[in-house]
């Protein structure tokens, strides 16, 4: 197979050339410089000139605040950008894995437990909105030969993320306050990069529509510090809770975003692991590459 990563210059693009690359996959990755996914032209010929067998695609626009005053141009991107590489993959008989955010739920609390892959959307943000727009493209453009999945609260080596935040932090303060009213799956960006490259070989007929790559298990933003702060060594006391009212933000965050996992063992693969065991292998390798503020 010859796989063609889109926005291979952010944390899970990254991940998943990295991934693919160490099982000797045929992989190329374009960056936002190497591939504008609003330009129809230049996703034709990209699609055109490599000729893969499969893509994936991690191009997006992730500023939630922003997109609330710029809601046009992250629908370019995570909208009408999907939609070009559904129809460029169809035109040459290519595959799509499209990547995309528990926004695409309410994020309200009650909702009797994670989200099921079928759950029916509602986005509450300009970013869900888009990221919507740009699943439902997709599915339109390319049926049974796409797969469109969902992950949250990611991390990683590569990039500003939570958790690298976190190690720089626990360095600089005595004590930290931090959200815990809002609960998810903590969710390391290679353990989704393995899933994309076991999701592809499997893609077809029998394999394929929404799936929901996250951690098992749930946690608060507050357990998730505490827990960094435990595996630094360092007295997980000087995390202390605080509400979302605290921290106001232009875009509403989610409540309660954590994702059920069922369509994984509909294609033989069993659920992700549990959040807790994947931050303590990767934290060793997020600190070699040193903290963000």
């Amino acid at each position: 197979m010859r796989w063609l990563i889109t926005g291979a210059g952010g944390m899970l693009g990254h991940d998943v050339v990295e991934e693919l690359t160490r099982r000797g996959e045929d992989v190329v990755g374009l960056d936002r410089s190497a591939l504008d996914i609003t330009r129809p032209e230049a996703v034709a010929a990209a699609v055109r000139d490599h000729r893969p067998d499969l893509v994936v695609n991690c191009a997006a626009y992730t500023a939630v605040d922003d997109a609330e005053t710029d809601e046009a141009r992250a629908l370019e991107i995570n909208g009408d950008g999907p939609r070009f590489l559904a129809r460029a993959c169809a035109a040459h008989d290519a595959r799509l894995i499209h990547l995309s955010t528990d926004y695409v739920f309410s994020g309200e609390t009650g909702t009797g437990g994670p989200y099921p892959e079928n759950h029916p959307p509602a986005p509450r943000t300009a970013y869900g909105r888009t990221k919507l727009a740009g699943e439902r493209a997709v599915l339109e453009e390319l049926p049974g030969a796409s797969a469109v999945v969902r992950t949250a609260w990611l991390y990683g080596v590569h990039g500003t993320n939570f958790v690298r935040t976190m190690i720089g932090l626990e360095a600089r303060r005595d004590t930290l306050d931090v959200v815990d009213d809002q609960r998810g799956q903590p969710t390391w960006s290679a353990d989704v990069a393995e899933r994309i490259a076991d999701l592809g070989p499997r893609l077809g007929p029998d394999a394929h529509g929404v799936f929901h790559a996250t951690a098992s298990g749930e946690a608060t933003w507050y357990e998730l510090a505490r827990e960094v702060f435990s595996l630094l060594g360092a007295d997980p006391d000087r995390v202390r809770p605080t509400s979302s009212a605290a921290f106001p933000r232009p875009a509403p965050r989610p409540a309660y975003s954590a994702l059920a996992h069922g369509r994984w063992q509909e294609i033989g693969l069993p659920p992700p692991r549990e959040w807790r065991s994947a931050l303590h292998e990767a934290l060793p390798r997020i600190r070699k590459e040193g903290p963000t503020s």
